[in-house]
């Protein structure tokens, strides 16, 4: 395997592959624009003529991206693959040239059958912005409790604080395997996976070879539109536009927020040390848990941020909350904590600003020039406390949308459409 690195150009990777003679090219994408790039390089390739599978990951990346923007580009074989840790059937399949047929038959006929639920989606009709906005949530909260502090706090718990905040099904997921967490165990595959995922965490957590490290913080906050201001931050998010027709309201961020007298809080928290140990089990040719070591990063990344979230609902506005595991587990809770980069706000660039605010590289957490986060095991975020604020996806956007955002955020609208690609038509 070739690793090129990040932020490479189409023309390096390409002549790179045709100069040693690759079997396959791989693309992987952390940010929304690395997206477009991908579709440069399909391009390209198509170009050049080249034979060579081309092969689609990452976590910014999905299947239906793949079929809709990047496989009509290139005539031979594209295939979006979730995780790295289920690309070997893939690419053994793809340098078998009997199995390399067979899927590329089966594949074609699902990104097919994606392109056509993607084009149903766009006909359905969105409505003008202002008429979503009159259609926002319309009950701010009567109860506004002050947080228990102003400012930044660290936070460094012991990683054995965060194993019982581990939700498991996701880690299984990984390794594309399906199924409720612990109803799966009676597979044999996942339980064979999760023994040695547990042998591994003991090894790690005897080590101290994972090191825990995060920051939060609370600021008075007031809604301008659907901006958010908080400590002199505006930060801006965007507003659902799909006709319902079923009487739900157009949701916002910006609607858990008061137009004054009100709070927000902000999160990162990462887990260092998951490249370094990955690192040393790869040099020792033990690539299973090279992958596994990262798998469990991400999983304690995002057991970090529930663990955190459970200590500020309870100092902010839960004080005597007490729920089980399954609770946990379905966020039956008040308040929630979205993340930049997700369908509520999809916007990644905005974690800049979520950074300058907590001031977190204090901490070791900062952003590559494209704004993901390193180490790649981390999360993070920001908090409403709002009873009735709840998960959901802006999806598509009209074009006023996409002006009318850019114009709050001072850039040209032909760097919103880069950050706000697949939310556009």
């Amino acid at each position: 395997m070739i690793d090129l690195g990040v932020m490479v150009p189409p023309e390096k990777i390409l002549d790179t592959a045709e100069a040693e003679k690759v079997d396959i090219v791989g693309l992987s994408g952390l940010i929304t624009p690395s997206l477009d790039q991908m579709v440069d390089v399909a391009r390209e390739m198509d170009r050049r003529r080249l034979e060579l599978p081309l092969m689609i990951g990452g976590a910014t990346t999905s299947r239906q991206h793949t079929a809709v923007k990047i496989a009509p580009e290139y005539e031979n074989e594209t295939v979006h693959v979730l995780d790295a840790s289920r690309v070997v059937d893939v690419v053994a399949a793809l340098i078998d040239p009997k199995r390399r047929t067979a899927l590329d038959t089966e594949n074609r006929e699902l990104q097919e059958r994606l392109r056509v639920q993607h084009a149903e989606k766009v006909r359905k009709p969105l409505l003008p912005l202002t008429q979503a906005r009159a259609n926002r949530v319309k009950a701010p909260s009567p109860d506004r409790p002050a947080p228990p502090f102003i400012g930044t706090r660290t936070v460094e718990p012991a990683l054995a604080e965060l194993v019982p905040f581990i939700d498991w099904q996701f880690f299984f997921h990984a390794w594309d395997l399906k199924g409720k967490f612990p109803a799966i165990l009676e597979h044999p595959a996942a339980r064979e996976l999760y023994d040695d995922a547990q042998a591994l965490l003991r090894v790690i957590l005897q080590g101290a070879s994972l090191r825990p490290a995060g920051i939060y913080g609370f600021w008075p906050a007031h809604a301008e539109g659907d901006d958010v201001v908080i400590d002199g931050t505006r930060f801006s998010f965007l507003r659902q536009q799909a006709e319902h027709g079923d009487g739900r309201p157009n949701r916002c961020l910006a609607d858990n927020v008061a137009t004054a007298d009100d709070y927000m809080g902000a999160f990162a928290v990462g887990i260092h040390g998951a490249d370094e140990l990955s690192t040393r089990y790869e040099a020792a040719h033990d690539d299973y848990s090279s992958i596994a070591v990262k798998a469990l990063a991400d999983r304690l990344a995002e057991a970090f941020a529930e663990f955190l979230h459970q200590r500020v609902r309870r100092e902010w506005y839960a004080p005597d909350e007490h729920l089980s595991d399954e609770d946990l587990l379905k966020e039956n809770f008040r308040g929630i904590r979205p993340a930049f980069g997700y369908p509520a706000c999809p916007d990644h660039s905005e974690k800049g600003k979520l950074f300058e605010l907590l001031g977190a590289e204090s901490v070791g957490l900062s952003l590559t020039e494209s704004y993901a986060m390193m180490p790649a095991a981390a999360v993070s975020g920001v908090y409403f406390h709002h009873p009735q604020s709840k998960y959901f996806s802006v999806g598509r956007i009209g074009r006023d949308q996409l002006e009318d955002y850019a114009d709050r955020k001072g850039i040209p609208v032909s760097e919103a459409e880069r950050w706000l690609g697949p939310n556009l038509p």
